[in-house]
């Protein structure tokens, strides 16, 4: 034991000769000048690589920026006009195509930037399968620990891709109803009818009623005296509802023109009328509002009364005039049992005290 590491301390001591230097040299270039253009190659591949995705990534991105834009302008050129008040308006249209558009161009640089590092390591001839793995293994904890993070963006992602709401649009989204004002790919901003903004996340967003696409629907009901005649009151009501179509600026929020549907109810006192016209979206309460007055204007005009008949209106019409007198009680006479059986108990007097 003690020879051998006197032995190995002898050769660890001893000094390399020329010749062995010179051999250990010339290994050394030999294998550099062997493997020195697969080096070169294979750096040289390396950069290629990393352009070709650098100016593809820019190419693209510029290319969806450009697109953007041109959208964004179409929109502003059309925006006040008449054409612009049947489409949407343009920051609405602003933006869809930007959240888009950033959609689209993290997903490009994704793509592009990941098939570029993974190129890089097989170049590189490192083993991509242990690398693969853990990712997956990452993604998945990932995915689970920020789910609902997940769902937000991709509920954010198919809402706008799809148009089902945007900037401007007054929606029912279950949680919280009210116009928009902001959309994102994880929230959704509202701002509530009495001023109060609304944070909703996408995810949560199980259904969507949107009150702004297409058209809306005014609707009024007019309530009549049971006894009124409805001949004279549908007249008066579609008078109204032609002048309102032929004045502005309630000419162009209308879509149709106002119809009289018919009787809606029917009581003993009162009997109601529906009275419905088509708007362009958002106008639905002000044509609504501007309805009723008109309507009641023209049945004051034509003394159709409104509302229900009262017990004391029926007695200048010919009614029964008892028809509003209570019944007799047998309390109003002071001289009756009743009433002396309510009679409070007087009070008895004391007679002198004795002073003992």
């Amino acid at each position: 034991m003690f020879w051998s590491a006197g032995l190995a301390a002898d050769s660890t001591s001893r000094p390399v000769s020329l010749d062995e230097a010179q051999r250990t040299a010339n290994d050394a270039a030999g294998w550099v000048e062997a493997n020195w253009s697969i080096w070169l190659t294979d750096f040289l591949r390396i950069v290629l690589i990393i352009t070709i995705a650098v100016v593809m990534r820019s190419l693209i991105r510029r290319t969806i920026t450009k697109l953007i834009a041109r959208m964004n302008r179409t929109a502003q050129a059309v925006d006040g006009t008449a054409l612009g008040g049947l489409l949407v308006n343009a920051e609405r249209r602003r933006q869809r195509s930007e959240a888009i558009g950033s959609v689209l161009r993290s997903v490009t640089s994704f793509l592009i930037m990941g098939t570029a590092a993974l190129t890089v390591l097989s170049v590189l001839q490192i083993d991509l399968a242990p690398l693969l793995a853990s990712a997956g293994v990452a993604g998945v904890a990932i995915g689970f620990g920020a789910r609902n993070l997940v769902t937000d963006f991709l509920s954010g992602v198919f809402m706008i891709i799809e148009d089902q709401y945007g900037v401007g649009d007054e929606i029912d989204a279950g949680v919280a109803k009210g116009t928009v004002v902001e959309v994102g790919l994880r929230v959704t901003k509202l701002r509530g009818s009495d001023g109060s903004i609304w944070y909703v996340r996408n995810g949560e967003v199980k259904r969507i009623g949107n009150l702004s696409q297409g058209w809306a629907m005014a609707e009024v009901d007019v309530t009549l005296r049971h006894d009124e005649d409805l001949d004279r009151a549908r007249e008066a009501i579609a008078g109204a509802g032609e002048q309102l179509a032929k004045s502005a600026p309630w000419d162009e929020r209308l879509v149709e023109p106002v119809e009289v549907m018919g009787l809606d109810s029917v009581t003993l006192d009162s009997m109601v009328v529906r009275v419905q016209a088509k708007t362009l979206p958002g106008q639905a309460a002000t044509v609504e509002r501007e309805l009723r007055w008109r309507i009641k204007r023209a049945l004051d005009a034509e003394g159709i009364r409104m509302g229900e008949a009262r017990p004391g209106d029926e007695q200048g019409a010919g009614g029964d005039p008892l028809a509003a007198v209570s019944a007799p009680s047998a309390l109003g006479n002071p001289s009756s049992p009743q009433s002396q059986a309510t009679a409070p108990i007087p009070q008895q007097q004391s007679g002198p005290q004795i002073n003992k």
